[in-house]
C-alpha cells in the first residue's frame, strides 16, 4: 500500500492525481501545514503501516516528526519526501529528501513536475502528451510563470478547482488525464471561468478599498481581511500598490495569513519564518494565533483603509504644472510641486521634504500616510474651505486658484 500526503491547493491535488495513476493502491490524505505533522505521526504509530510506501509531497513536517521519519528510514521502512520550497531545503540532508526550488536549466518547479519526474524516473508512470500539458499549467500556475507568459489556461484551471471544489475537480480530473490526447477545459467549463473571472475582479476591487498599511520594522505592509481568490487578489493589489513591500491577506475562517510580494528585494518567506511559517520568495504563508492575531487583526481593524490614486481626474493631476494635492483618510493634505531639480512635499504650507524625482516623493508619501492622489471634487472642496472661493471659479480658473492657494499658504512658485 502506498501512503501519500500532500497538500490541498492545486499543486498538492496534481500530485495526488499522479499518485492515483502510478499506483494500483493509494491512500491519500489532502493536508495543511496545521494538521500534517499529527497526521502524519498517527501514521507513523500504527503499526499496520509499517510496510507501506510513504511520501509526502508539497508539505513540510516539523523537527519532531522530521526525526521519526528519519528513525523509520534507518530502520528499512520507506520515506520519500518531495518539495520544491527554499523553507524545505534542510530535508536535502536525507537521502528520503528530495527539495529543488529550481531545475538544471534554472525553470522554477513545482511539488507535482517534481513528483511527476520521481515517478517517471521510477518506472511507475509513462510520459504522455496529456500528462506533461497538465503538469506544465500546474507548474506555471504554483510559481505563478503563467503571468510572464501569459498563459491563463494555467490560471483558468486553478480557477475552475475553486469553482467545483476538491471533490468534483478530483473526479473530472482523473477521468480527464486518465484518457488519451490533449489536455483541455470543456466548453462549458470555459464558459463558468468566463463568468468567474468577472466576479474575481469586481471582489478585487471591493478588497482594493479595504485595504489598510501598517510597518513591520523595515516593511511598509498592507492587510486586507479577505476569504476568497487569494492568490490573484494578492497579486493584483501588489500591482496596484507597488509602494507596498508585500500584501497579508487574513482569513478569519481558516485563520490562516497569505503573503504576497512583486518586489525582487522582498522574501515573504523570510517574513513569514518570524510568524513560524514559510513558503515561496514571494507567496508565503503563515497562521493566525496568539502572536498573530493582535498584530494583524486587533492592532490594524481600527485603521482607515489606504487612500489609492483618483483615477478619473481632470484638475488635480500629476503633470499639472503648477502642483497637485495627495490627502488621506485621516483628512491630512499634501501639495507636490517640482522646484528646479527637486521635488518638493509641502503640508500646510511647511515643506516636509524634498526629493530628487517625483517617483522617490510619491513612495514616500504613500509609505508614511497612506495617501493618494485627491480626486478632484475633494480638491474643490478642500480649495474652497481654505481660500473662500465658489466652487465653479475653482473649476473654471484651476490654475490660477492653484497659484492663490501657493501664495496664501506660503508655497514658493
Amino acid at each position: 500500500m502506498v501512503k501519500l500526503f500532500t497538500d490541498s491547493d492545486l499543486d498538492g491535488i496534481g500530485c495526488g492525481l499522479l499518485a492515483k495513476l502510478a499506483f494500483a493502491e493509494v491512500n491519500i490524505s489532502f493536508c495543511s501545514y496545521r494538521n500534517l505533522d499529527e497526521r502524519v505521526r498517527q501514521f507513523l504509530e500504527d503499526e499496520q503501516n509499517r510496510e507501506a510506501e510513504l511520501f509526502i509531497t508539497d508539505l513540510a513536517v516539523g523537527e519532531e516528526v522530521e526525526q521519526k521519519l528519519a528513525e523509520r528510514f534507518n530502520a528499512g521502512g520507506h520515506v520519500q519526501v518531495i518539495d520544491h520550497h527554499v523553507t524545505a531545503l534542510h530535508f536535502n540532508q536525507y537521502p528520503w529528501g528530495w527539495v529543488k526550488p529550481t531545475d538544471e536549466q534554472g525553470k522554477k518547479t513545482c511539488a507535482t513536475s517534481l513528483f511527476y519526474d520521481y515517478l517517471i524516473r521510477e518506472g511507475k508512470l509513462e510520459r504522455n502528451e496529456t500528462l506533461d500539458e497538465f503538469v506544465e499549467l500546474v507548474r506555471q500556475y504554483d510559481t505563478w510563470e503563467w503571468e510572464e507568459t501569459n498563459n491563463t489556461r494555467a490560471k483558468r484551471l486553478n480557477d475552475l478547482l475553486t469553482i467545483l471544489g476538491l471533490d468534483e475537480f478530483w473526479d473530472k480530473m482523473s477521468e480527464r488525464l486518465a484518457a488519451d490526447g490533449p489536455f483541455s477545459l470543456t466548453e462549458t467549463e470555459e464558459l463558468i471561468l468566463d463568468m468567474e473571472e468577472k466576479k474575481i475582479q469586481r471582489y478585487i476591487r471591493m478588497k482594493q478599498k479595504q485595504l489598510v498599511q501598517r510597518w513591520f520594522g523595515d516593511y511598509c505592509v498592507g492587510i486586507v481581511f479577505a476569504e476568497r481568490h487569494l492568490s490573484e487578489l494578492g497579486n493584483a493589489l501588489s500591482k496596484r500598490c507597488p509602494h507596498l513591500d508585500l500584501i497579508a491577506m487574513v482569513n478569519m475562517g481558516t485563520k490562516h495569513i497569505g503573503f504576497r510580494t512583486i518586489h525582487d528585494t522582498v522574501n515573504v518567506a523570510e517574513f513569514a519564518k518570524q510568524f513560524g511559517g514559510g513558503g515561496h520568495p514571494k507567496a508565503s504563508g503563515c497562521f493566525v494565533d496568539e502572536t498573530t492575531f493582535p498584530l494583524f487583526v486587533v492592532d490594524t481593524f481600527p485603521l482607515a483603509p489606504v487612500y489609492h490614486d483618483a483615477e478619473q481626474n481632470k484638475l488635480n493631476t500629476k503633470d499639472q504644472t503648477e502642483g497637485f494635492f495627495f490627502t488621506n483618510h485621516q483628512g491630512q493634505w499634501f501639495f507636490f510641486q517640482q522646484a528646479e531639480e527637486t521635488w518638493m512635499v509641502c503640508q500646510e504650507g511647511k515643506e516636509k521634504r524634498s526629493f530628487l524625482t517625483q517617483e522617490e516623493a510619491e513612495r514616500w508619501i504613500k509609505r508614511q500616510f497612506a495617501a493618494g492622489l485627491a480626486d478632484d471634487q475633494s480638491v474643490i472642496d478642500y480649495l474652497h474651505q481654505r481660500l473662500s472661493l465658489e466652487k465653479e471659479k475653482i473649476k473654471e480658473e484651476y490654475v490660477h486658484v492653484l497659484q492663490q492657494y501657493k501664495q496664501k499658504t506660503g508655497i514658493p512658485s
